[in-house]
This record gives structure tokens, sequence and C-alpha cells, in this order.
């Protein structure tokens, strides 16, 4: 249990010091919140992965979650971390970060399937942020997606790169841990593509951050 809470500690450091570099990058390069928000969404989220392999409850995700959520919560409104709240759109997303990566942890843990919670963790820490800074940064030939007769803060090249990273994230992993590609690896790597995808177009002010994994999560309890 020592080496569990010296770990959970190093995370805690790992995670603050990310936060510091980002915000230098911020303060002193002067890139758009999306993309030091992105860089931040993309490295944190990564760094989770290995957390089945490390922790053996979620509860200790749970004090990790707590922490930053508590952390994000108090700089909201001050100085602090413009690197991350500095964007103009309204967005919840940072504070479902921390709550859908328990939450997917402790279905993992639940089930006793790590790769319940490695799968949508690679996808939501890759493709996610690849679909928001190609949708938000190529203009051209990149539309606005129409929903339902609707048009959507969603454009196609960013939902069709969230698409393709997605599949070959998931065909990958399902091959490393299936030990076999055949037909099943391909049709449930294009399943869970296709549902994330779908979930990542109808999720608003940042609700993707908990609406992908979890789809992810329902595919594979399901199917796998």
């Amino acid at each position: 249990m020592g080496n569990i809470i010296v770990l959970s500690f190093v995370y805690l450091i790992g995670i603050g010091l990310l936060l510091i570099f980002n915000e230098l990058v911020y303060r002193r390069l002067n890139p758009t919140g999306e993309i030091t928000r992105k860089f931040a969404h993309f490295t944190s989220v990564l760094a989770t992965v290995p957390f089945p392999y490390i922790f053996p409850s979620h509860w200790y995700i749970l004090v990790l979650a707590l922490l930053f959520a508590l952390i994000l919560f108090i700089t909201r409104n001050g100085k602090q971390l413009k690197s991350i709240h500095g964007v103009e759109r309204k967005s919840i997303g940072s504070y479902l970060l921390p709550l859908s990566i328990y939450i997917t942890f402790m279905i993992a843990n639940i089930t006793d399937n790590k790769f319940i919670y490695i799968l949508p963790m690679l996808i939501l820490a890759i493709s996610d942020p690849m679909a928001a800074i190609l949708g938000i940064n190529i203009k051209t030939y990149n539309g606005r997606i129409k929903l339902f007769g609707k048009k959507i803060n969603k454009t196609w090249l960013g939902s069709g790169a969230f698409l393709v990273s997605s599949f070959v994230i998931s065909i990958i992993a399902l091959f490393f841990h299936r030990g076999v590609f055949d037909l099943e690896t391909f049709w449930l790597a294009m399943l869970i593509a296709v549902v994330t995808t779908f979930a990542e177009l109808i999720s608003w002010r940042g609700s993707d951050n908990l609406s992908i994994p979890l789809s992810a999560v329902a595919v594979l309890v399901l199917f796998l």
C-alpha cells in the first residue's frame, strides 16, 4: 500500500508539472487556448492509461480525480491555468474528464478487465484532440455537419479524423488483446469507432469527455 501511495503522489506531481509547463507555453508562446487545452488533455489522459496496472482499487482513482477537479474549480475564475480555462466557448469538459476516468476505471475494476479501461482512454486521449484541432484549424473543404436538419458545431474533417483514428487505435488494441486478427476483430473495431464517433458528434460543451469513453465501454462490455 505504501508504494501505491507514493505512486499516487508521483502522478499528482507529474500532472502538476505538466500543467505548469502548459501554462508557461501559453504565456510565453501565446498559442490559442484550444491548442494548450488539447495538449493538456492528450498528455494527461495518456498518462492515466497504465492505471489498471498500478492501482488495485478504484478508491485511489477517486481521490486523484477529486483533487484534480478541485484544482480546476479553484483556478476557474482566477488568473491561473488560462491554458486550460482560456477558451471562448462554454465547456464543462475539464470537470467531466476526472469523472470519466474514475467511472471507466471503476467499471474495468468491477469487471476485472483492464482492457475495458485502456482502449476507451486511448481513444479519448488521441482521437478527441485530433478531431478538435483539425476541425478548428483547417477551414478549406471542411463544412459543419448538419444533423436532423440543423448545423451542429462539428466538422466533416474533425469527425472523419475521429472515426479513422479511433478505428485504427481499436483494431491495433484488439489485435494485441485478443491475439488474433479476424473478422470479429475488424467489425468490433469498426463498431467501437462508429459508436464513439456518434457519441462525440452529439455531445456538447465538452460532454464528449464522458460520452466517448462510456460509449466505448458499453460496446466492450456487450460484445468483447
